[in-house]
């Protein structure tokens, strides 16, 4: 299976950088209420409110200098009382908008709770340091583990004793449901530009893998020191969970804010 692939829980646009769509995954009729075979070819802006998407550009144009992902919150798209959580990037001469149904339960409280975590993490030895890491990324985010690997060392904190999860290759930023399967892209011949989507789907053995350690839902954080990669979250849960732009975006916050805290 090639990378062009997605998962259910969210839609995914590739559009040219003029906003015309050149791909769109095959469920975005239950997100926008347009089938994807029409929506290809045609400007971003004939399926969404105008004033929205206005916005949309205008807010992601300001936040693409500085990050990778860009992110946006309770945005309605179409006129419907529908809102959505959009991230977007630029992947060579493709950008890429994914977008999930917007979580009023729990909007700003993942964000808001990084600096309280932050707080008191440094200061001990490394080895305190980075058990603090990863029971606090496991408060932060809810799941049942959180395994923190930075350079030789591995921590981990669960809740239980739970069976060992190894998984082939790189796992995408964020898995929902290990139980569902993938989605295309539309049309399906093309460049494999959706590698770097949040929402890009596991290979279908590393959904077996999964599934054999009765992992549901994953979370895939880097950790940079210096402008270095040097380790990376890896959050897990037995039970499947809605996905979250923001809770992936505070969790990019927090492991930032470790990576700078890393003694030397």
């Amino acid at each position: 299976m090639s990378d062009a692939y997605i998962q259910s829980a969210g839609f995914l646009l590739e559009l040219s950088p003029d906003w015309l769509i050149l791909r769109a995954s095959e469920n975005t009729h239950g997100f926008l209420g347009e089938y994807h075979q029409r929506m290809v070819g045609e400007p971003l802006a004939r399926f969404t409110l105008a004033q929205s998407l206005h916005d949309l550009r205008n807010s992601l144009a300001r936040q693409r200098s500085s990050i990778g992902v860009a992110r946006a919150y309770r945005v309605r798209l179409i006129d419907e009382p529908r809102y959505f959580d959009i991230a977007f990037q630029s992947s060579d001469s493709v950008i890429l908008l994914e977008g999930l149904p917007s979580r009023e339960d729990d909007y700003g409280e993942w964000l808001g709770s990084v600096s309280r975590l932050i707080d008191g993490l440094a200061g001990g030895t490394r080895e305190a340091m980075l058990e603090g890491a990863a029971r606090r990324m496991r408060a932060l985010t809810g799941f049942d583990r959180v395994k923190l690997t930075i350079d030789d060392d591995v921590v981990v904190s669960s809740r239980g004793r739970l069976p060992e999860l190894v998984v082939s290759g790189d796992l995408p930023a964020i898995v929902a449901n290990s139980a569902d399967g993938p989605l295309a892209l539309f049309p399906r011949e093309g460049d494999d530009d959706v590698a770097s989507a949040l929402l890009r789907s596991p290979s279908l053995k590393q959904l077996e893998e999964l599934r054999t350690a009765g992992v549901a839902s994953t979370l895939c954080v880097p950790v940079t020191h210096h402008g270095e990669l040097v380790g990376h979250f890896l959050c897990d849960n037995r039970l499947a969970r809605p996905p979250s732009f923001e809770q992936h975006a505070a969790a990019e916050l927090f492991a930032q804010m470790v990576g700078l805290l890393l003694p030397e």
